[in-house]
């Protein structure tokens, strides 16, 4: 008896910890009801996938699920753009919904960032979860 008393507590705890995003529940989102909170976590999310501070706007991803980051072209001692041509492909995220959740997915390889604090819909135009 008291054996199954202590496995079924760990059974609850291992099926919570399991919790993943099925990518196949994906639909194209956009953020509704933007918070102070919800930019911060965007903000840290794209950050952290890239490694370096980037600005965003603060309506990023309110009215499309796509977010292009393109690499800021240095301007010269004068505050001209400097000449030559920018080599780096632009990065793309697109903001999914999946069941109550937002997720973040980097398009160079596929990588998932839950979004804390953000609240999103599908897309126009797109069914509900």
């Amino acid at each position: 008896m008291s054996r199954n008393v202590i496995l079924l507590p760990l059974c609850v705890f291992v099926l919570a910890a399991c919790k993943h995003l099925a990518p196949d529940a994906d639909q194209p989102a956009v953020i509704v009801n933007p918070s102070d909170a919800s930019r911060a976590a965007l903000q840290a999310t794209v950050n952290n996938a890239l490694g370096k501070d980037v600005m965003l706007a603060g309506d990023a991803l309110t009215d499309t699920s796509i977010l292009i980051i393109e690499r800021r072209i240095p301007s010269t001692i004068e505050g001209s753009p400097a000449k030559g041509m920018a080599m780096e492909d632009p990065v793309r995220f697109t903001l999914m919904s999946n069941g109550v959740d937002c997720v973040l997915v980097d398009e160079r390889d596929g990588s998932r960032y839950l979004l804390a604090d953000t609240e999103c819909k599908a897309e126009d135009g797109q069914p509900p979860n």
